[in-house]
Parts: C-alpha cells; sequence; structure tokens
C-alpha cells in the first residue's frame, strides 16, 4: 500500500542584502519602496503560498573597512513592513526574523501579539541569534555571546515570551456595555519570570491574539540549533535542498522529536530554493547560466574570495587564475557582518580544494565563484520544475520550499503563473485557502488545542 501524497508548503522571501538578487537587471525594482513589498506579497497570495518571509539585516557588511555596495544595501524595519502588508494581504502569512541576542521579550512579544491581531492570525517569527561583536556593536549590550550562551538566551527568550503570550487565556475581555464591565479579570496578563536572562514581572499589555502564539520558526543548523528547533519551533529553514543532503537533514531533525513529546508533523522542514523558468528545459538552462553570470560580476568574485582568503586581492584579475598565496588565519578578519564567513572554518583546507577544482576545469576566479556558490535550485520548464519540487516533498528532502526569486519584485509571477497550476493539477498544492490564520495554512495545531491535549492525557 502506498503513503498518501504528501501536500506541498510553498513559501516566498523577498532578498535582501545577498548577490542572489540581481538589483542591476532592468526588471528589478526597489527594495525598500512599499510598492515593490505589495506586489510580492499579491503575488504570493495570488499564487496561494503559505506565507512571505522577510530576513533580517542589524548592520550594514563591511570589507576592508568599507560598505559592501555591490550587493542591495540596506533593509527598512521587518516589523513595521510587515504591519503595512497585513492591510494589503487577506490570507497570507507574515513572518519575520526578529533577534533574541539584542532584543527583550516584553517588547517583541507585544510586537507579534500585536501583528496577529492585526492580520486576523498570520503572523510568524523566526527566532535567531547573532553571532558578531560587530552587529553588536549597535546595541547597548555590545559585543556578543558565545555560541553556547546565545542558544542559552534563545531558549529562555522563547519560553519568556510564550509566558507572556499565555499570560492572556483569551476569555477574560466582557466588554459588557450594560454593565460597563470590561475584564472578567483584573489580573489578566500578570507574569512572573526569574531565570538566568531575564528577571522581569507585571502585566502583559496585549490580550490573546487569534493564534495565541505567533508560529515559530527557527534556522539553525548546528546541532544546538536543530535540538533548539526539535524542543519548540514549529518549523525550521533548511539550506540542504538537493536530495542526499536534504534527506539526511529531514531524517536527523525529525529523528529529534520524540524525545520532546512531538510528532514529525509538529515540525516543517523548508529549505530556501531558487530557481530558473524556461519555455524548455535547455532555455532555462541558458537563462540560469545568463543569470549566475549577471549575481557574479568580476568584482564580486574577488570580492567573495576575499572574505575566505581574508587579504586584499583587489591586484588580482578575476578572469585569471587563484592566488597561489594561503589565505590568512587570525581573528580579525576583512569582512564583516557577513555571515558566510561562518561556513570556512578551515581556510587553507578551502583554497586547497578550490585550486585543484578550478585547475581541473580550467576555471578562473569569477568561474569558480559562480559554479561553487550560485548554483539555481530548480532550473527547467514548469513542467519539469513542478515535477522536481513533488518529487523531492515525497522523498522527504523537505516538506517545501521558500522560494527566493533572482528578481525583485516581479520575480515570482511567472512560477505562481506556470508552476502552481501543475502542482494543484497533480493534487499537491492547494487550490484555495482553507482556514483563516498561518496555523491553518502549515496544518499545526492552535497552542490551545495542544495545552487541551496535555490536560487529557
Amino acid at each position: 500500500m502506498s503513503k498518501p501524497l504528501k501536500q506541498i508548503h510553498l513559501a516566498a522571501h523577498f532578498p535582501g542584502v545577498n548577490n542572489t538578487t540581481v538589483w542591476s537587471d532592468p526588471a528589478a525594482g526597489s527594495h525598500i519602496e512599499f510598492s515593490s513589498f505589495t506586489h510580492f506579497a499579491k503575488t504570493a497570495e495570488r499564487a496561494r503560498f503559505d506565507f512571505l518571509f522577510l530576513a533580517e539585516g542589524l548592520r550594514l557588511r563591511e570589507q576592508g573597512g568599507k560598505i559592501y555596495d555591490l550587493d542591495v544595501v540596506g533593509r527598512p524595519d521587518t516589523f513595521t513592513v510587515l504591519a503595512a502588508l497585513a492591510a494589503v494581504t487577506d490570507h497570507l502569512g507574515l513572518t519575520g526574523t526578529i533577534n533574541s541576542t539584542f532584543n527583550e521579550p516584553y517588547e517583541v512579544a507585544r510586537q507579534f501579539a500585536s501583528l496577529d491581531h492585526l492580520s486576523g492570525g498570520r503572523a510568524a517569527w523566526n527566532v535567531v541569534t547573532s553571532w558578531d561583536a560587530f552587529t553588536g556593536e549597535n546595541f547597548r549590550r555590545g559585543g556578543f555571546l558565545p555560541q553556547d550562551e546565545r542558544y542559552s538566551r534563545a531558549k529562555e527568550f522563547l519560553a519568556t515570551a510564550n509566558e507572556l503570550f499565555d499570560s492572556w487565556h483569551g476569555d477574560e475581555i466582557l466588554a459588557d456595555q450594560a454593565t460597563g464591565t470590561f475584564l472578567s479579570d483584573a489580573r489578566a496578563g500578570s507574569f512572573v519570570h526569574k531565570g538566568p536572562q531575564f528577571d522581569i514581572h507585571g502585566q502583559f499589555n496585549v490580550p490573546r491574539s487569534p493564534q495565541g502564539r505567533p508560529v515559530i520558526f527557527q534556522a539553525g543548523e548546528s546541532d544546538e540549533g536543530r535540538e533548539f528547533a526539535a524542543s519548540g519551533a514549529d518549523a525550521i529553514f533548511s539550506r540542504y535542498a538537493t536530495l542526499d543532503a536534504g534527506q539526511a537533514f529531514y531524517t536527523d531533525v525529525k529523528s529529534r522529536l520524540a524525545k520532546y513529546g512531538r510528532r514529525p508533523e509538529d515540525l516543517l522542514i523548508l529549505p530556501a530554493a531558487s530557481f530558473v523558468l524556461g519555455d524548455t528545459d535547455a532555455e532555462a538552462e541558458e537563462i540560469a547560466h545568463q543569470v549566475r553570470r549577471q549575481q557574479v560580476s568580476g568584482a564580486t568574485a574577488l570580492k567573495h574570495l576575499e572574505f575566505v582568503w581574508n587579504r586584499d586581492l583587489s591586484s588580482y584579475d578575476p578572469e585569471g587564475p587563484l592566488p597561489d598565496v594561503d589565505p590568512l588565519v587570525g581573528e580579525e578578519h576583512i569582512s564583516r557582518g557577513r555571515a558566510q564567513v561562518r561556513m570556512y572554518r578551515d581556510p587553507v583546507a578551502i583554497a586547497r580544494e578550490w585550486r585543484e577544482l578550478a585547475e581541473a576545469n580550467k576555471w578562473s576566479i569569477r568561474d569558480l565563484v559562480i559554479n561553487t556558490g550560485n548554483r539555481q535550485t530548480f532550473v527547467g520548464s514548469p513542467a519539469t520544475v513542478a515535477r522536481t519540487i513533488n518529487d523531492f516533498v515525497q522523498a522527504d528532502v523537505s516538506d517545501g520550499f521558500i522560494l527566493v526569486p533572482h528578481i525583485t519584485p516581479g520575480g515570482l509571477d511567472a512560477f505562481a503563473d506556470t508552476v502552481v497550476p501543475l502542482l494543484q493539477e497533480q493534487g499537491v498544492f492547494r487550490t484555495e485557502y482553507e482556514g483563516t490564520t498561518l496555523r491553518d495554512h502549515l496544518g499545526l495545531a492552535h497552542p490551545d488545542e495542544k495545552r487541551s491535549e496535555r490536560v487529557a492525557s
């Protein structure tokens, strides 16, 4: 007996500061004007996507002591954009990354509870930690926390925020005009939290929102991050969108849920995925080749190599061979505020590996950067892309994908118009929204239902 087809979850990431975005393309628009966010969100909603996702940028990246301006520079405030989008959408989930290292639980809980009310139950929070002292310089706390302390703070931060969300049960507001009684309990919202990170008490001033709590996302790839997601997140972002790596990540994370009394369906795994469409597979491959060269100019290739080599490489020809000098290893780094630096734990070994690749393939510096860092996840005709996405989800590579187009705001349009109808024809993606909240879209239980189940057991 074959297992039933999984329903695919799709979301859209409005790309911010990265070289996925081809901002220099004539089809590209603003990354800060509200009209761009509106276009993007309405396309995602027209396609019946689960949610729109905004990442967070707390400081402009630098390289060699100067602002890195080869990619898009700057990013508007997440809450401001999401709250505005709540007014121009009806069903689309609104997901934002908010840092747990430099914020306070009361403030963040209040903002997300408010967003959930404003949107009618469509708010989601991607809980992240900060990793670098460079970003920390913008904040009162300064510096940054070691990795174990970051996750300790993040766990207590989320637990504290949940206490605030749950300080209202949802039945306190009577608003009885005849008697003049507004609340059934004058102590509604009362909370006391004492812990290593937070010692707060008072009354939470936002009544219980439609979802009870926002949907919780987590993006950690480390063992601590996976464990954090398994213990309390509703979804985890993944960067593993290939068959073997995706299945390994999926199996590992899902296997951690039982120890927390959770089921595999209680945590969704959603990798980011880029795409290029063409009328035929061959045309799509040609377009993808052109896009990769747009994404990685000669200057971009050199800057990418610099943050691995950790030295000035401006004298090198991007169309020439890789440097024969080794990377500089040390605490001081030429690139600041760039998360990718963490991917290269052993830069000397990476340099050796890349030289071997470049020599074997006769690649220049630019060719190497294009081929090692800018491969689209799905390339082909709409039929090919739809089939591949469905095959991956049914094979437990993921529960769906967060799509990252290379053009904003219109880069999602073709996918919505050509790929989504094919997935709908296959019966693996909704044709209409069946609920009103993001939890409904994702098939997640309401926190009050979970609480009732625990009491009953």
